[in-house]
């Protein structure tokens, strides 16, 4: 691991806006550090798409980040982890963290009946990483996964405050209801924007997982170990580019995060 300058910005990758979940965290619990986003809202959902496809995306995202000098990567989709996180961090000289395996370890310590559940896109739920990561730490957990398509474009649309995200996600979520679960992850960025939804859906005796939130308690974590804090006590900047349309983009952002003067700026990765 080459010696890093502690000022670099740290990276965000995501298939579209889904990782913002994750950069309010970040900003919450980390507020010297510099951050720059990359959300591929033009190629969104990743989920439904093939394996080779995914990573060949993901690279794609990593080599324009990589051009900005940062100093750690953070792959805030669950799909892109999955599939891509480990040929990356063998392959790029600064630390690299995926969401699933913080996502793993918060389920297992919340749950009191090892009843587990998980939700997220075609492509995460078909990699079976969730349930591989949470049979590694405790193999007498019960695992139930359900691969919710709909979700990621209602979010990705602006609509997950509306009647209509209410009405997909009580429906989608039907079978998990009969499962007796306790805890249930968010396995995808995007879910922690229809939280209440998912919430009231699933009921509110289970308890609510977002691994992009708990990714960061792993950066902090990493952020120490290679000293590569920034303790400069000036302002941050916060720059966000998208593949897709920026005002969408700048909409959804700017509420999430509630920041009015975000800098949005549109990029080309390549073709489809």
């Amino acid at each position: 691991m080459s010696v890093l300058s502690n000022e670099r910005p740290i990276g965000f990758i995501d298939s579209g806006v889904g990782g913002l979940t994750v950069v309010k965290e970040a900003m919450r619990q980390l507020p010297n550090e510099e951050i720059l986003y990359l959300g591929d809202t033009a190629r969104c959902p990743y989920g439904p798409r093939p394996a080779e496809q995914v990573i060949e995306f993901t690279w794609q995202m990593t080599r324009f980040l990589l051009k900005k000098n940062i100093k750690m990567l953070v792959i805030a989709c669950n799909t892109a982890t999955a599939v891509a996180l480990e040929e990356i961090k063998k392959n790029v000289d600064i630390p690299v963290i995926g969401v699933i395996q913080p996502g793993s370890r918060a389920a297992l310590k919340a749950s009191k009946t090892g009843r587990v559940g998980i939700i997220g896109t075609l492509g995460t739920i078909k990699s079976d990483s969730y349930r591989h990561e949470l049979h590694e730490k405790a193999p007498d957990t019960y695992v139930s996964s359900l691969a919710c398509p709909k979700f990621v474009p209602i979010v990705e649309s602006n609509q997950y405050n509306s009647s209509v995200a209410k009405k997909v996600v009580s429906q989608t979520l039907l079978p998990l209801k009969k499962e007796k679960l306790d805890t249930l992850i968010l396995g995808c960025t995007h879910y922690p924007l229809l939280r209440p939804v998912i919430q009231n859906a699933i009921g509110q005796q289970v308890t609510l997982i977002d691994s992009g939130a708990e990714t960061v308690s792993d950066v902090s974590a990493l952020l120490d170990y290679f000293n590569l804090n920034n303790y400069e006590q000036t302002a941050k900047t916060k720059t966000f580019y998208t593949t897709g349309s920026p005002k969408m983009f700048k909409d959804i952002a700017g509420e999430w995060l509630n920041i009015t003067d975000l800098n949005v700026e549109h990029i080309d990765l390549g073709g489809e």
